[in-house]
């Protein structure tokens, strides 16, 4: 499962000197020079998980598989993207395809790399950014009230109940904010999400700093991470040149030591990604044995058979239980039958809530 996180900023802020860092790849183009990405770029990498590597040690595991995440690298927005200015709004629909959009904004001077603007102002860059997806989706939803206040005027209960979402959608977005802070019932939020905006998604801002501010930050990444905590949003504090530099060291030893010699104890990918879980509510649950030690994103909250439908439908729907043991037991036990022997091995039912590092085996008759 993993999640999908969309990169977006204005031209020249390090979106894809940052993706292409992140992902260890070239296939964004990285240059001095706006709208050098005309494709949106996926990278496809691995989710960080240390406790893995030990699962897999002890179950003699021959393959070893973290689980997955993407980042789609989107072309530079420039105020007016709505309504076709610049690249124009062509690359938006990528956006409503990811589950975060993380907000890449410039935290650095230097006078080499050109600015759209002609000035550092990170906040300025995030409401340019902002107000583009917020015209997209206000243009979205005009075109569909048109329509969906035709059928509720003829009884379309369904029509009736979307309509008035999207009124709320639009009494929000022309109010200047963006969609997501608009007060939703539970009841509604199923049919909030399948309105498939923008400005809904969860939102992560990544204050691209200068080489020196990597460990501390500097005056800009202040100013991102105080907007952020004042809207309930996440922010990390990267380098995308440091970034680029980490991504050409293959040794795990030089790493390590180049990462202490800037005062950071882990790269920027891995810190991301950490924030990527903590704001969508994500946790990790791992299968572990001779064949394959492999971990498994989902949701915090979610019950035995839902975890076990990551793996494969027929294991939700035929669930019996799930043979589970907590990480820590599976580790100071040393391994499964050695768990099962000291009673630590438990038989879990439909209702059980998977906790975050859970050891499972499931048991399923379709």
């Amino acid at each position: 499962m993993g999640f999908k996180c969309g990169i977006v900023g204005l031209p020249n802020v390090g979106k894809s000197t940052l993706f292409n860092a992140l992902t260890q790849t070239a296939a964004a183009q990285a240059a001095n020079y706006p709208f050098c990405t005309i494709e949106p770029n996926v990278g496809d990498v691995a989710v960080p998980e240390p406790r893995l590597a030990k699962l897999a040690e002890i179950a003699q595991s021959k393959e070893v598989l973290p689980a997955r995440m993407n980042f789609v690298d989107i072309a530079g927005l420039v105020a007016g993207a709505s309504k076709g200015e610049g690249l124009g709004n062509q690359f938006l629909a990528n956006i409503r395809e990811t589950d975060a959009i993380a907000y890449v904004l410039r935290c650095f001077d230097d006078d080499d790399v050109t600015h759209v603007a002609n000035k550092i102002d990170p906040l300025a860059d995030l409401e340019t950014v902002e107000t583009e997806l917020m015209l997209a989706d206000l243009e979205s939803l005009e075109k569909r009230r048109t329509n969906l206040d035709k059928k509720a005027k003829s009884g379309d209960k369904e029509a009736k109940a979307t309509l008035a979402l999207v009124d709320i959608a639009l009494e929000q977005l022309n109010t200047g904010k963006p969609a997501r802070f608009a007060e939703i019932s539970k009841d509604d939020e199923k049919a909030w999400r399948g309105l498939q905006l923008l400005t809904t998604k969860p939102v992560l801002f990544i204050a691209n700093v200068d080489e020196a501010s990597a460990a501390d930050g500097n005056a800009y990444s202040e100013i991102v991470i105080k907007r952020a905590e004042e809207e309930g949003a996440q922010a990390v504090v990267i380098s995308a040149k440091i970034e680029s530099e980490l991504a050409l060291l293959e040794d795990e030893e030089e790493r390590a030591e180049y990462l202490e010699t800037i005062g950071l104890t882990e790269p920027g990918l891995d810190r991301l990604i950490h924030t990527g879980y903590s704001l969508l509510g994500l946790q990790t649950y791992f299968t572990a044995g001779p064949k394959e030690a492999r971990a498994w994103t989902i949701h915090e909250g979610w019950t035995a058979p839902q975890a076990a439908g990551v793996i494969h439908g027929d294991f939700e729907k035929g669930f019996i239980r799930a043979e589970t043991i907590a990480f820590e037991d599976y580790v100071e036990c040393g391994g499964e039958s050695a768990a099962k022997e000291a009673g630590k091995m438990r038989a879990e039912g439909k209702d059980y809530i998977v906790k975050d590092g859970d050891v499972m085996h499931f048991r399923f008759n379709v």
